[in-house]
Parts: C-alpha cells; structure tokens; sequence
C-alpha cells in the first residue's frame, strides 16, 4: 500500500518541475523582448539626437530651445510625450530653415496665394429700359475674366404673371431677386425653370440675347454647331450649338467675377439679403438717366405701348390720360426711393452702392468706367479701354446699339420732343429730376438749345 501511495507524491514533484522551468523560461523571453524593444528605441533616439545636433546653431538660439533636452541624461527610453515634443520643435525648426532659405513649404505656398487672389465680386447694374444699361453693361462684357449676363430675368417676366402694383409687385420683386441670387452663385440651372420650351439635356436655343454675354459663346460653352438646330438669338461672332447650361455653369465658376445687367429690379431694399449673404460681395451699380430723354426713347422702341402717349402729341389734345401720366410719376418714384436708399447708406448697403447717370458715362466714358471699376473692387484692363476708345466714337446709332458716338447723341432727343411733353415729364417725375440733378427747361427755345445745359454737375455717387 505504502509503494502504491508513493507514486503519486513523485508525479506531484515532477509537475512542480515543470511548472518552474515554464516559468523561468517566460521570464527570460520577456526580458529578451524588453531587451529588443530597448535596443531599438535607443537607436532611434540616437537617430533623432543626430539630427537634432546638425540644425545649425543660430537656429537653436532663434528657436531658444536646446536640442540637448531632447534626450534625457541617461539616454533612456523617452516616454511618448516627450518624443511627440521632439518631433514638433524639430518639425518647427525645418520650417524656418525653409524661410531663411527662401523656400516656403507647400501648404503655406497654397495658403498664402488663396489668400492672395482677389475676392469674387458680384456687380448688378440695376437699370430701367431705354436708359443705355447695354451700353454701360459692355463695360463688364469686355472684360475677359468677369462673367457677364444679359437681362437673364427676362425669361422670368415671360413666364410668370405679376399684376401691377400692390403685394403682386412684392412678389415679382422676391422671385427676381431669389433668382439673381442664384445666378450669382453659378447655378444657371435655375432658369430652366423659365425658359420656353423647356431645355432638354440642358440644352437650349431660346436663351434670352445670348450673343449679348460673350461669356456664352467663348470656348468651351460655345459647343459645334448643329445641323437644322437655329438659335433665336444666336452669338454674333461665330456660330454656335444650342447652349449647354452645365458648360455655361462650369465657365461662370472658372471667371473671377460676374456681373448682371437687369432692368427688372426696381426696388432696392429687396437686394438686402444679397448684400448679406456671405458667399456674395454685392456691387450694386444704378444707372438713371433723364426721364424726358428715357420717355422720347421709350416712344420709338415700344411704339405700340405709348400710341397714347403718340396719338396725343400729334392730335393736341389737352389732357393725356390720368392712369398714363400716374404710370410714369409711379416709375420715376420707384427709382427715386432706390436711390435715396442707396444714398443713405445703411449698414447693409456701405460701400456697396453706386449711382450713375447715363449722361456722365456718355461725356466722359473712360473716366467713369475707371470709377465703376474702381468701387467695384476688380482692375480694369487694357481690353476695356480699347473697347471705349473704339466704341464710344463710332457713327452706329441704332435703337439697341451699343456703338455710338455718346457725346454727340446722348443729348439727341431734345430736338424732337415737343415742348409739351417736357412738361409733363418734369411735373410727374421733378422730385427724381432734383435728386439726381437734371434741369426743367421753361420753353421750347431751351429745350432746343444745345448751349443751355440740362445737367447740373455731380461727383461720384458713392462712398467708400
């Protein structure tokens, strides 16, 4: 029994044993591996010493910071702060190695250019019929790097029925001013909504005036032509497919600026979220002009909605229509009030706005080009003033010309309006006569006269 009972005491010895030496030999392949990951954490501290030891000296003191802290005493394992501490005053010092060198790293190169490049404008020339907005408008036109369009809100006074007056002319005033918002940030899709018929693809031949914006024929928007495919208002200079709204969207975002001719836009305290919006820098640039020369003008253009107006002046009747005469006091006021607005500058409208009148841009086109320009923010280049030059002396004279000899013709309708319609244009429109300095004449002789001046002079309409 005895013999039998010692067997297993000698088993237990031996799993004892055992169990030791597993024990010992996991200890030592820990310390190996400790040893090992030691090893190689000194080498690259030591890497990390060497090249903190070679930044030049005058670094060192620039940076008042010793390599030699780097490292502890002993050379031991750093903890991973402090080797996160290295790499950053090291990453510091190779950053302005860099500048003393005259090498800016790539990302600060990038930055620094963003920062650089001028800020997208947005300028609106707010206008009314018949007072030379396409004239003045060419003077973004011809600028190669502004993405011009031509009375785009056309489209939306076809489509939509807004009647006169009232909480209807609020609201024709919103959806003109939410599209010209959407223009102004590119997204040409918007007017799919109003062009008829409706563009399929993207593609459409009905864009309003589209020779009128060389943005819309200049390569790429200009697509080939296509066969049996007839454009109703085609480029001028070149033939052109139908016009690729994604295309004409890509170009506007490759431009640096946009402009907008509109004579749609009236009232300008409707432009207020505009001039907020931080992805647009609002340049409104309003354009007046005589009122006696804008109704002479208006007569010829749209003859069939001023027959009254006509008939009138060649049958001598002694009173115009009462609603006729209330209409054009009801559109000289809407441009006064705009204007008293712009002219207060409220905060939402400092620097942003301009007046101009039509008669200064024809006496002195140049100048007043450099002025716009110049409140707008953008530099005007030799090709716009090679296009005044050329285009401001030209014998072209007709009814939607914008070549013309301006001195000579922007004073022209005074030798045919009767002296009977003056009056009733001073009397209906002589609060916006005075503000923007426009002198009432007292008989046909005056009207007549080219000596007798009919302006009084104005500086620049704008605050900086």
């Amino acid at each position: 029994m005895e013999k039998g009972l010692s067997l297993p005491q000698d088993c237990r010895h031996f799993l004892h044993s055992l169990r030791m030496r597993s024990k010992y030999a996991l200890f030592l392949a820990f310390v190996v591996v400790v040893f090992v990951f030691i090893e190689k954490e000194n080498k690259i501290i030591s890497r990390v010493s060497d090249k903190l030891k070679q930044i030049p000296q005058s670094l060192v003191e620039a940076n008042s910071t010793d390599p030699a802290l780097v490292l502890a005493e002993n050379a031991s394992l750093l903890s991973l702060s402090e080797l996160d501490s290295a790499f950053l005053q090291l990453q510091s010092r190779l950053r302005n190695l860099s500048l003393q060198l005259g090498m800016e790293p790539a990302e600060e190169a990038e930055e620094e250019q963003m920062l650089e490049a001028p800020p997208r404008r947005h300028v609106l020339l707010m206008a009314t019929t018949r007072t030379g907005s396409s004239f003045v408008g060419e003077f973004f036109n011809q600028q190669g790097n502004i993405f011009y369009l031509f009375e785009p809100l056309w489209h939306i006074e076809r489509t939509v029925s807004f009647e006169q007056g009232g909480a209807n002319a609020a609201g024709s005033a919103l959806v003109y001013r939410d599209v010209l918002k959407q223009l102004f940030l590119c997204d040409l899709y918007i007017l799919e909504h109003f062009i008829i018929p409706a563009p399929e693809d993207h593609l459409t031949q009905f864009v309003f005036r589209r020779g009128s914006s060389r943005s819309l024929c200049e390569d790429p928007v200009c697509t080939p032509l296509v066969k049996k495919v007839f454009e109703k208002y085609p480029c001028k200079n070149r033939r052109c497919g139908p016009l690729n709204m994604t295309l004409a969207a890509e170009a506007c975002r490759r431009k640096e600026h946009m402009a907008v001719k509109a004579v749609r836009i009236r009232q300008l305290e409707f432009l207020q979220p505009l001039a907020e919006d931080p992805r647009l820098d609002l340049r409104v640039i309003q354009l007046v002009r005589d009122p006696r020369a804008v109704l002479a003008s208006r007569m010829v253009a749209f003859a069939d909605k001023y027959e009254t107006w006509k008939k009138w002046v060649a049958k001598g009747q002694d009173q115009l229509r009462e609603e006729e005469v209330l209409r054009l006091k009801g559109n000289c006021e809407s441009i006064r009030l705009s204007a008293e607005l712009g002219l207060r500058q409220p905060a939402w409208l400092r620097g942003r706005y301009m007046l101009v009148r039509y008669e200064d841009v024809a006496l002195r086109p140049l100048q007043k080009a450099q002025e716009m320009y110049r409140f707008a923010g953008i530099p005007l280049t030799p090709q716009v003033e090679d296009w005044i030059q050329k285009n401001t002396q030209a014998a072209h004279d007709g009814i939607y010309s914008t070549q013309k000899n301006s001195s000579e013709q922007f004073e022209k309708w005074r030798f045919s309006m009767p002296f009977k319609l003056a009056q009733v244009v001073q009397a209906a429109c002589g609060p916006a006569m005075r503000l923007f300095g426009y002198k009432p004449v007292q008989d046909a002789a005056s009207l007549s006269n080219r000596s007798v001046s009919l302006l009084e002079e104005r500086g620049t309409f704008w605050v900086t």
